[in-house]
């Protein structure tokens, strides 16, 4: 740029912004797509919420009854197949 001393950053944010002002009013197919399935259904992220609760969200650990069961097992042999 003439005239103008140039940092990186000005000359980033200059892009930056030249960028985001072409691309303003674009939606993609996927966002639309999205909107529409949203409109079906308007419960669908209540569903997704709770298809998520049941298969990643687990109760909590109690530590206690954790160490009685591991204390409590019973030492298996090497070979369980082999006597003596």
């Amino acid at each position: 740029m003439k005239g103008v001393e140039c940092t990186p950053l000005l000359l980033l944010d200059a892009i930056t912004m030249k960028f985001s002002v072409q691309k303003s009013g674009y939606v993609s197919e996927i966002s639309h797509f999205i909107a529409d399935l949203k409109k079906k259904d308007p419960a669908l992220e209540e569903k997704q919420r709770a298809g998520r609760a049941r298969l990643w969200d687990k109760a909590p650990i109690d530590l206690d009854a954790k160490q009685r069961t591991q204390e409590s097992r019973v030492k298996q042999k090497a070979y369980v197949y082999q006597t003596k």
